[in-house]
């Protein structure tokens, strides 16, 4: 192990210790700057809460390029089914695991923790003169999960680098060079309801009728890997069971599944009412169906399951990103029948995964859709669908498909600002030095890559001209997930990157 692994990973526990889902990372911004003014670093924030500290060059560097070290301090908030965390007050435990850290049956937040970890202790380094450095600047943005506000926010000058290293990406050896724009758009159906007597024609239950096992995983990251979508699959299921037993027989009360908008729904659930002489042939279908999509999903999805109970509690509690909040289910009234075959039909017609991949880059997606959450309110059920290109134009053309099949059901849709792509230039000076550095420590290259996800460096360098970006990172699997961990040695070399390549700048 790398003599500073020891240190990024307790500094990275010392984080996971201050609760920062995304729009809620105010203890993490007073927590960095008490920890600069205890080094007596200058440190500052902007409106939107980004936080920025300055450390000052080693001897020898004074009159070296400014480097800003950036990352992210919110984190996808995800936890199992069995879990009892909450995101909002309890510090994420770690686990080793072998050469793994993960989570305890939650996210761990590596992405983008990690990164606020070790620029720390480089700062700590350079002040101790264990390693030499450039000016630097380390800057963390707020709310990069929820659609990158904290870099759309950037106030003009207020970093003063123009050699930006961001530690956001997730595979050690891979140099970042460019990325998707995105754009988030909320469908709004309204709901039309009719009372509902669950004692006529011979009784029926109020039922449970769920999605779950599935992978889920981040939706720019694993997009391409085909994974279930929760959402669409209980769409699927509803759609199947009442075609079975008779549309009267099965009435749709709820509907809810998802989380966040870049993580893909690894579950769903309906409470419907249901005739309970029809309950026999519903559990067969059920159980039928979900041997039909484990055939179907035999490698991405092995584990899925489909589960109808009838319960009698009407009370839930929804989870997303990380906040929880207890809902009472309608008593003694349905959605209509209209109300059902719009929702229905618009689930199952808004676009889910790849819509096209690149004609330049190989195995490189282009554009994609995640039909990302629902929710049922009082008077309406809402859907957020994200959307990524990186090409703008296709950006509209699939964000305009969203709208058009929201239309075509009654819905509306509004869209998100959205964030620019970040277009890569295989020939910049800051390419060329980060491969030189990488070859000479490690006698191999680097693989360079394009990816699908958002990066603030596309948002950052819209904002600012003439600034070189590239990003790069330790290697984490399976972010925006319970199954997210960080790979132990992988830290270590990223470190050992890092300080050759920022004593290269004397």
């Amino acid at each position: 192990m790398h003599p500073k692994t020891r240190q990024i990973l307790k500094t990275f526990e010392e984080i996971n210790k201050i609760p920062r889902r995304s729009k809620n990372e105010e203890k993490l911004a007073l927590w960095l700057l008490e920890w600069a003014g205890n080094h007596n670093f200058e440190a500052k924030t902007d409106a939107t809460n980004n936080v920025l500290i300055k450390v000052p060059p080693t001897p020898g560097y004074e009159n070296s390029p400014g480097i800003v070290l950036q990352g992210h301090m919110d984190m996808v908030c995800e936890k199992c089914k069995e879990s009892e965390h909450d995101f909002s007050k309890d510090p994420i435990r770690c686990v080793y695991d072998g050469e793994w850290l993960r989570g305890d049956g939650t996210s761990i937040g590596a992405d983008n923790g990690i990164a606020i970890a070790m620029g720390l202790v480089l700062a700590e380094a350079g002040e101790k003169g264990e390693i030499e450095h450039p000016p630097l600047e380390l800057l963390f943005t707020a709310d990069e999960e929820t659609g990158l506000t904290g870099a759309s926010g950037l106030e003009e000058g207020f970093f003063e680098g123009r050699i930006l290293l961001n530690l956001d990406s997730e595979d050690e050896g891979m140099f970042i060079v460019g990325c998707a724009g995105g754009q988030n758009s909320r469908v709004t159906l309204p709901v039309e309801w009719e009372l509902f007597d669950y004692g006529k024609e011979g009784g029926f239950g109020f039922f449970r009728l769920s999605v779950e096992g599935l992978e889920g995983g981040h939706s720019g990251v694993e997009i391409h890997r085909q994974r279930a979508n929760g959402i669409q699959l209980l769409a699927r299921l509803l759609a199947g069971l009442k075609e079975k037993i008779g549309s009267d027989n099965l009435r749709l009360v709820f509907f809810s599944g998802g989380s966040v908008h870049n993580a893909i729904p690894n579950r769903a659930e309906a409470f419907i009412a249901l005739l309970r002489s029809k309950e026999g042939r519903a559990e067969d279908f059920v159980s039928g169906f979900m041997q039909t999509l484990r055939d179907e999903y035999a490698e991405s999805d092995p584990e899925i399951v489909l589960d109808l109970k009838e319960v009698e509690n009407r009370a839930i509690f929804e989870t997303a990103g990380g906040k929880v909040a207890r809902k009472e289910l309608p008593l003694g009234k349905v959605f209509s029948a209209g109300t059902e075959e719009r929702l229905l039909g618009l689930l199952l017609g808004l676009p889910h995964g790849v819509h096209r991949l690149s004609d330049t880059i190989q195995g490189l997606v282009e554009t994609s859709n995640n039909l990302a959450t629902i929710r049922t309110e009082e008077n309406e059920v809402r859907i957020l669908s994200s959307q990524r290109s990186s090409v703008m134009s296709r950006l509209a053309e699939v964000t305009g498909k969203v709208e058009t099949v929201a239309k075509l059901a009654g819905a509306q849709a509004e869209h998100e600002c959205g964030y620019p792509a970040w277009e890569p230039d295989l020939q910049a000076g800051l390419l060329m030095k980060c491969r030189q550095v990488y070859t000479g420590a490690f006698e191999k290259e680097p693989e360079i890559k394009v990816v699908h996800a958002g990066l603030e460096c596309g948002v950052i360098g819209s904002k600012c001209e003439c600034i070189e970006m590239i990003s790069f990172g330790p290697t984490i699997k399976d972010p925006h997930s319970p199954a997210e961990r960080i790979f132990i040695p992988s830290i270590g070399k990223v470190w050992f990157f890092l300080e050759n390549l920022l004593k290269s700048y004397r």
